[in-house]
């Protein structure tokens, strides 16, 4: 599949006049090619979004959750049906980006991320078959994906699938705790990425973004979060509470992570999505 540059030269040349020269074979084949991406006749799309309602979880300090408004729903005065609604979100909670300002200062702000840090070729590492609530991912598991499919691709987003994802939206399934506030948040209990496998992360390879079906990049318990602050100080971002990674082959697939784009902001709703190649 074309990387990104591609694609933006490719939909440029969809829309020139009629008018304009013949295009050549290349070009024809390339936009074909994108076509088939986008109409779907050359593979599946699949949603790794959570829906934002009322059930959506949010780190226990953010009490307030998901809430929308209702301000028009029904036929006006004019005749015409119109709806409209409100809605109020803490940055972090449901399907998230964590921009790299969350945990290292001065890096990036959700609105300054470029479109290449959320878009790239997906490697999916699958921890489930041992994954308890206290698990890290390793250096080791990272090498293990490696040894089957190759080294991590440059420009890549890696998944991390723990199947965390199944206890969604159970507050003390997916959290470890059913309280909020403060105090809740030493009884948090998940897997997370370990901190040594971050570090061997931005030392020797170049992803762009690391996601995971998880409410955070590093596990439940941890007290320094330090896996953030590694690879937010290298200003690689975090898509955390990822859905349905158990769809998405572990090499092959193109992810495509869009965020609200909050000026300043330090996260955002964030919609994420797979494309599978047939």
């Amino acid at each position: 599949m074309p990387r990104p540059s591609s694609l933006l030269v490719v939909s440029v040349a969809l829309v020139v006049p009629a008018c304009a020269a013949p295009v050549d074979v290349d070009t024809a084949s390339s936009t074909a090619a994108v076509a088939s991406v986008f109409d779907g006749s050359g593979g599946d799309w699949i949603d790794l979004t959570h829906s934002f309602s009322s059930e959506t979880l949010y780190w226990p300090t953010d009490t307030s959750g998901f809430q929308l408004e209702r301000q028009s729903y029904g036929v006006t005065e004019g005749g015409w049906f119109y709806a409209s609604n409100a809605f109020a979100s803490a940055e972090h909670g449901g399907t998230h980006l964590d921009a790299p300002i969350h945990f290292a200062e001065g890096r990036l702000t959700t609105d300054r991320i470029p479109l290449a840090g959320l878009i790239g070729p997906a490697a999916v590492v699958d921890v489930s078959d041992r994954a308890t609530p206290d698990y890290q991912v390793s250096v080791a598991d990272l090498q293990a994906w490696e040894s089957e499919h190759g080294i991590l691709p440059e420009g890549g987003i890696l998944l991390l699938a723990t199947g965390w994802e199944k206890r969604w939206p159970d507050r003390a399934a997916y959290l470890g705790t059913d309280r909020v506030g403060p105090d809740a948040v030493a009884e948090l209990r998940f897997p997370g990425l370990s901190p040594e496998a971050a570090q061997w992360l931005v030392e020797g390879r170049g992803i762009v973004a690391v996601g995971i079906d998880t409410p955070s990049l590093d596990y439940g318990q941890s007290q320094d979060f330090a896996s953030h602050v590694i690879l937010f100080e290298q200003n690689i971002a975090g898509f955390e509470n990822v859905a349905n990674l158990g769809g998405v082959p572990p090499a092959g697939a193109f992810a495509v992570a869009l965020p609200m784009k909050i000026e300043g902001g330090s996260g955002g709703p964030l919609r994420i999505v797979a494309f599978v190649p047939r």
